[in-house]
């Protein structure tokens, strides 16, 4: 389950991972954000908290990750991920392989530092 906000002043999507992705979670993702897109051009930054990665309910909601993936990678400059699991790191080195946008990990009590740098801070 995806929860989600989008600060559309800020143009940041904040995504927080609890329990096993379903596909609905990206339809809904994409219902929310596709309006904000096609109004400003993209998107300043995504967060994504995530304590754990809870991976996905079943095939289909892999397909509807890989698919919200390949059509918004582009209208995102940078995606900033807090976690401390250790699939952090090695998603950010192969997304960055996949993804145009810049990606950065930060601990997960760098949430606040994570959305700054989304914003495009330093």
């Amino acid at each position: 389950m995806i929860e989600y906000s989008l600060d559309s002043t800020n143009s940041i999507l904040h995504v927080r991972l609890q329990g096993s992705l379903e596909k609905a979670d990206f339809e809904q993702l994409a219902a929310a954000v596709d309006p904000h897109i096609t109004q400003t051009g993209g998107l300043a930054g995504l967060v994504i908290k995530a304590p754990a990665f809870p991976g996905w309910e079943n095939l289909g909601a892999l397909a509807a990750h890989v698919r919200f993936v390949r059509e918004h990678h582009r209208q995102i400059r940078r995606i900033a991920v807090s976690t401390d699991s250790a699939l952090g790191k090695v998603a950010e080195q192969l997304a960055s392989h996949f993804v145009a946008a810049e990606i950065r990990r930060f601990p997960a009590v760098d949430l606040e530092a994570a959305r700054q740098w989304a914003m495009g801070g330093a």
